[in-house]
C-alpha cells in the first residue's frame, strides 16, 4: 500500500500525477483472514486502504502506517433480516451467538522502488473477545483471542499520467496466526475455538486486485477498485471462505489540511468448507457507506478516521454483525 506524498493539493511531482495531502484507510484488510466461522466473527474492515490506487505518486523510499480497527458485532442476522435473541428459547438446536468485540492494529511497511514498482508488509495484530452459547448448552461460552494474525505481502506495478493512473496488486496471505486457541471459560472451556474465530485461518491465500483513478473535475479525485482473497488450500480440515471486496470512492480536494471523503465499500464471501468450517453460517453479502477525513499534520505525518455504516447486509445461516466500523491511524515518510 504505497502512500502518497505530502506535496499541497495541485502541486505536481514531475509528471507524475497532482499530489494531494490526504489518506484513505483501511483494510483492504480482511482481517486475518480479516479475515469466519458463524456469525462473520472476523469481520473486518473493507475499506480501501491503498492510496496508490486513489491516484497518489509512490515516492522511492520507505515508508509506514499504523491503523486501528474497532466493530462490536451484537446483531445476530439470518439473511437480510435481524433476530430477536429474546425470543430464542435454550437448549436450541443452534449455536446463538451473543457478540464478538473486535479490536485490530495494522502495521504497514513499505518499499517504493521506482514510481512504478513497490511492494508492502502488512503485520496484523488482534484482540477477540467473543461470547456465545453453543448448540445443546443453556449457559454462555467466552472466548478472548490476542495475538499476531496472518501477515500479507504485496507488490504492485501500477502506470499513470498526470490525470488518472491504473494499477495491479499481487501476493500472498501467510498461514503466521495461530490457529488452535481454546474456550476459556463456560460449558465450552477448553474446546477448540471456531477456526474463524482464530487469529489466523491456518490457510495461504492468494490475493490479486487491480484499480482504476480519475479526476472528472479540478477539485475531485475519484477511484475504483477490486481485490480478491483467493485461498489455495484446506489446513486441519479448514477451507476458509474465498472473497471479493469492490470499493469506490470520492474525495474533495481543498486548499486546507483537512480532505472529505466518502466511500462505498461492498464485500462478498463464499462459504467456509470443511468439517471445522461451519458451512451453512458463513459467507455472505456486505455494503458499507464509509465517510471519513484526513489531515495532514506536522513534517511527514499524516493522520486519518473513518466510520463504516451498512446499507445492506445480507448473511447465510446465523451471524452477528456489527452496526458501525471504526478506523483511525498514522502515516508517515520513514
Amino acid at each position: 500500500m504505497p502512500f502518497p506524498s505530502f506535496s499541497r493539493p495541485g502541486h505536481r511531482t514531475g509528471h507524475l500525477t497532482r499530489l494531494f495531502p490526504a489518506l484513505t484507510l483501511a483494510t483492504l484488510a480482511f482481517t486475518a483472514g480479516t479475515t469466519a466461522a458463524p456469525g462473520c466473527s472476523v469481520c473486518g474492515c473493507s475499506l480501501s486502504s491503498d492510496w496508490a490506487d486513489q491516484g497518489y505518486a509512490m515516492l522511492p523510499g520507505f515508508e509506514a502506517g499504523l491503523r486501528y480497527e474497532y466493530s462490536n458485532q451484537t446483531e445476530l442476522r439470518s439473511g437480510t433480516d435481524n433476530v430477536d435473541r429474546s425470543k430464542i428459547t435454550f437448549p436450541n438446536s443452534d449455536e446463538i451467538q451473543q457478540r464478538t468485540l473486535n479490536r485490530n492494529a495494522w502495521l504497514d511497511l513499505n518499499y517504493v522502488a521506482n514510481a512504478s514498482w513497490a511492494v508492502t508488509v502488512s503485520v496484523p495484530f488482534h484482540d477477540r473477545y467473543h461470547t456465545t452459547i453453543a448448540a445443546g448448552d443453556t449457559d454462555i461460552s467466552t472466548s478472548h483471542a490476542s495475538g499476531l494474525g496472518d501477515f500479507r505481502l504485496l507488490a504492485r506495478y501500477q502506470s499513470f499520467t498526470a490525470e488518472q493512473s491504473f494499477s495491479v496488486q499481487f501476493g500472498l496471505k501467510l498461514p503466521t496466526g495461530r490457529f488452535d486457541q481454546n474456550f476459556a471459560a463456560g460449558p465450552q472451556a477448553g474446546e477448540l475455538l471456531d477456526r474463524g474465530l482464530q487469529l489466523g485461518t491456518g490457510t495461504t491465500d492468494l490475493l490479486a486486485g487491480a484499480s482504476w483513478f480519475t479526476r472528472p473535475a479540478e477539485n475531485i479525485g475519484c477511484f475504483v477498485q477490486a481485490m480478491l482473497d483467493q485461498p489455495l488450500a484446506a489446513r486441519a480440515d479448514f477451507l476458509p471462505s474465498a472473497s471479493v471486496t469492490l470499493s469506490g470512492g470520492v474525495r474533495w480536494l481543498n486548499s486546507s489540511r483537512f480532505t472529505p471523503q466518502l466511500q462505498l465499500n461492498v464485500k462478498a464471501e463464499g462459504h467456509e468448507h470443511g468439517g471445522a468450517g461451519d458451512t451453512a453460517n458463513s459467507g455472505g453479502t456486505t455494503v458499507y457507506l464509509s465517510p471519513g477525513v484526513t489531515a495532514e499534520l506536522a513534517g511527514r505525518t499524516s493522520a486519518f478516521v473513518f466510520v463504516q455504516l451498512p446499507v445492506y447486509q445480507r448473511v447465510n445461516g446465523l451471524q452477528l454483525e456489527p452496526k458501525w466500523l471504526l478506523s483511525a491511524g498514522l502515516r508517515w515518510r520513514l
